[in-house]
């Protein structure tokens, strides 16, 4: 498997894994404006020419919000999401970036669980931040 940067060549299969995960995917287009913009970085993971999962941040003011973390629902719980986390983290920093923050529902404790373990704290809760279904958001950070 090798992470690398995201191409307009990944759009359409990290579509898809977006469409079978989140409620509210983004669009290819989401995905193109993130992939040109030199602020934004977007990795995948890949193996034989499968997109296994994928992520990416959008670079603020030096800071960068995480936007979107997915793998395949083949390929989950064998630490791909910690492996591309971990490559973001390592780029981001090469452009200044020091401070971190993401949303994640309060119900999916194995992500809680894995930004936990890479240094992310609890900082507050968004009321009804999700829809279908509604749920509450924890905004974590990971501070340099």
């Amino acid at each position: 498997m090798q992470i690398r940067r995201m191409g307009k060549e990944d759009i359409k299969q990290v579509c898809t894994i977006e469409n079978k995960t989140f409620s509210h995917p983004w669009s290819d287009k989401s995905f193109l404006d993130a992939v040109n913009s030199e602020h934004d970085i977007y990795l995948v993971a890949e193996e034989n020419d499968e997109i296994l999962g994928y992520c990416g941040l959008w670079g603020i003011a030096g800071e960068g919000q995480i936007t979107n973390v997915a793998v395949s629902e083949g390929h989950r719980n064998l630490g791909i999401a910690r492996q591309m986390l971990e490559v973001l983290l390592h780029e981001a920093r090469k452009d200044n970036l020091t401070d971190f923050t993401l949303e994640v529902r309060v119900s999916n404790a194995p992500a809680i669980h894995l930004y936990h373990k890479l240094g992310f704290v609890d900082a507050g809760i968004r009321k009804n931040f999700y829809e279908k279904p509604t749920e509450d958001a924890i905004i974590m950070w990971l501070r340099e």
